[in-house]
């Protein structure tokens, strides 16, 4: 099911496959709060900070032809130094490639990269609109930990948010290794 794909960092070069595949989730969906899709330029801006500030950016490409069907990353859970070893956890897969299990090898990585980095805590804030997403981050082992009532307005409605955690690594059992 996935044995054609690979999972790889992102580059700027992808910019405008990730800015085509969240489009189609800004204007059609409730998954992400965003209403107007960034263009090229500020895709390929969010992908240079998000790697400068040393957070995984990754692409699935569809092989052979190296076609660009999802993208995820990671970036600080708050802005506040305090935050630092926490993530959030952002995927999205191209429409016309749901079920295909992208989403879920796409997390794993993004995981496994954020552990190897010394985050120690991942969460997920999921628009009540998104069942599937509940169940993806559920199977990579993330637990509903509060649920956000009427958080957002998007297409004439009031939607709630759901906050899922995951431990990375050791999570809270030990003391960080990385400096900061």
């Amino acid at each position: 099911m996935t044995d054609d794909l690979t999972v790889c960092d992102a580059s700027i070069a992808d910019a405008a496959a990730i800015a085509e595949i969240y489009a189609h989730y800004v204007l059609e969906s409730t998954a992400t709060f965003e209403t107007d899709p960034p263009d090229l330029a500020e895709s390929a801006r969010r992908i240079k900070e998000i790697v400068d500030s040393g957070y995984p950016f990754l692409v699935v490409r569809e092989e052979p032809s190296g076609r660009v069907i999802g993208f995820g990353f990671a970036h600080r859970y708050g802005p506040r130094i305090g935050y630092r070893y926490s993530v959030e956890t952002t995927i999205y897969v191209a429409s016309d490639c749901i079920g295909r299990g992208i989403g879920g090898r796409l997390l794993g990585t993004l995981l496994e990269q954020c552990e190897e980095r010394g985050f120690r805590q991942a969460f997920a804030v999921i628009a009540e609109s998104e069942p599937a997403s509940v169940v993806l981050h559920a199977r990579a082992g993330f637990r509903p930990v509060g649920t956000l009532d009427r958080a957002g307005w998007k297409h004439g409605k009031w939607l709630d948010v759901f906050i899922m955690q995951r431990q990375l690594g050791e999570g809270d059992q030990s003391l960080p290794d990385r400096a900061a």
